[in-house]
């Protein structure tokens, strides 16, 4: 077994850790297509998100991350999941989002994201290959959840 795998783990979206929240993770949907977004110093796709900044409560973060690495410009966001990572002995925590976005603008300047992309799925390989997989497949499970 090998002991240095990434585990993450689901918790109801106001969980509170006892500790601080370290990401916002948005995955957004924009009519029937998913969201994703590269990086500038990256060739793979990811989900969008960022760090939580200081005196920001994940909300705040997730709004922020969202209309800066997609370009959203109206949009509703609701927080699915608070969730962990452990990952080399390390413990991370963030909060999961669903946008269901309206309307798309171009990508602020301000933005590390050079481009999004438009697709059905997950895409084959992920950004965080150990992580994104599992996020993904919470927020699917959410939306199957909300339309029974």
């Amino acid at each position: 077994m090998n002991t240095d795998a990434t585990k993450v783990e689901f918790f109801s979206p106001v969980y509170d850790p006892g500790t601080d929240l370290t990401y916002s993770v948005i995955s957004a949907k924009f009519g029937d297509k998913w969201i994703f977004v590269r990086h500038h110093l990256r060739s793979t796709y990811e989900i969008a998100g960022g760090h939580i900044e200081e005196g920001e409560s994940s909300h705040e973060a997730a709004v922020r991350e969202l209309m800066e690495e997609t370009g959203a410009l109206c949009f509703s966001l609701e927080c699915i999941a608070t969730y962990s990572v452990l990952k080399d002995g390390d413990t991370g925590w963030g909060r999961l989002y669903l946008a269901m976005v309206d309307e798309l603008g171009p990508i602020p300047d301000i933005s590390e994201i050079a481009e999004i992309k438009l697709l059905e799925a997950l895409p084959e390989a992920p950004t965080h290959p150990d992580i994104q997989p599992h996020l993904f497949r919470k927020t699917l499970e959410y939306l199957e959840s909300i339309e029974l």
